[in-house]
């Protein structure tokens, strides 16, 4: 048996009326375990090698528990809560970072992200969406949609209301980590797996999907789309968008540099570099053209924006007058058509 792993949990979560994994809580999710804890712990598992799921009771969280006496306090004291649990207990067991297999295993990566364990880009997320079941996140928890309608008709008998916030595969972040030093006004606009970075405020039209997300200090007033990754210091104006891999983007990663602005109702399909500015209501895409500007406002070239991508210093503008789409930098624009081409 390897004694590396690539990441281990022990998580509560629930299961349908057939022992289908609807969602799973890890509390403590650990990234590169001890060799040491992971001698501990297969023996009461039965856990040889591979990654793995595996269902335990409450007594083998007490035995899990005694086993990491001394080894890991922390993760102790976490199985003996567990003991106590009325709902499904799961150890979740990564040797590598490889293809989802099991519901366990995405939610396990769903909450690495969301600890700031690992960052967008960081894990192999293929083939996760056929393992996240889409449910009913209820007042009572996730429900199998197949099985609402029972619990709602159970609900009003008893002389209660259950009320159903989303129908989806992904729930709410908060509903699993609040990570420290952030503001978000509305919780329900951030998915399970976005990562969140200290500093970070997301108003009340801000959105971060799963595997996307802000390194913090920002301001958050539109929408990180799935796989973006927004630097230090720069901020998206309210209604902006960014083009993640699942709107358009292809595998194009989409990146937000370090102080940049986006501004209200603006967009981008192409990566920023650092201290970019986009003009409200300018949607950039890789095919847009955009006249290239010297410092004197002459016409240098006219370019495709995806030749701009990452470029530090840019200002895209709409010219009021021609409706053009125009770049300025705070660099000449002949020094950037050089750097342009210099490896042509």
């Amino acid at each position: 048996m390897s004694t590396t792993l690539f990441s281990l949990a022990f998580g509560v979560g629930t299961q349908n009326r057939q022992g289908a994994w609807l969602e799973v809580f890890y509390a403590q999710p650990l990234l590169n375990p001890s060799a040491e804890l992971v001698a501990a712990i297969a023996p009461v598992l039965g856990y040889t090698e591979g990654n793995q799921a595996i269902a335990f009771s409450t007594a083998q969280a007490s035995q899990l528990a005694e086993a990491l006496k001394g080894v890991d306090a922390a993760q102790a004291a976490l199985l003996t809560r567990l003991a106590e649990s009325h709902k499904p207990l799961v150890a979740t067991i990564l040797a590598e970072d490889a293809q989802l297999s099991s519901t366990p295993e995405a939610y396990l990566k769903l909450h690495l992200l969301s600890h700031r364990l690992v960052k967008p880009h960081g894990l192999n997320l293929a083939g996760i969406f056929p393992l996240l079941p889409n449910v009913a996140w209820t007042s009572q928890g996730a429900i199998d949609l197949a099985e609402l309608a029972e619990h709602q008709l159970e609900a009003r008998l008893r002389g209660e209301l259950l009320e159903v916030f989303s129908v989806d595969k992904f729930p709410k972040m908060t509903d699993y980590v609040v990570p420290a030093g952030v503001r978000i006004a509305d919780a329900a606009r951030i998915r399970l797996g976005a990562y969140v970075g200290e500093g970070t405020t997301v108003m009340h039209e801000g959105f971060v999907n799963f595997n996307a997300g802000t390194e913090g200090p920002g301001m958050i007033e539109g929408r990180v789309s799935a796989g973006v990754f927004v630097g230090k210091g720069s901020d998206l104006g309210g209604g902006c968008s960014t083009m993640g891999t699942l709107s358009g983007g292809g595998n194009i990663v989409i990146k937000v540099g370090e102080g940049c602005l986006i501004g209200a109702n603006a967009g981008i399909g192409i990566p920023l570099g650092d201290r970019n500015t986009v003009e409200s209501g300018l949607y950039v895409t890789a095919g847009t053209k955009v006249a290239l500007l010297d410092e004197h406002n002459k016409l240098v070239k006219v370019v495709k924006a995806r030749e701009l991508a990452g470029q530090p210093d840019l200002l895209f503008r709409r010219n009021s007058e021609t409706g053009a789409v125009e770049c300025k930098t705070h660099k000449s624009a002949i020094e950037l058509n050089e750097a342009l081409h210099a490896h042509n």
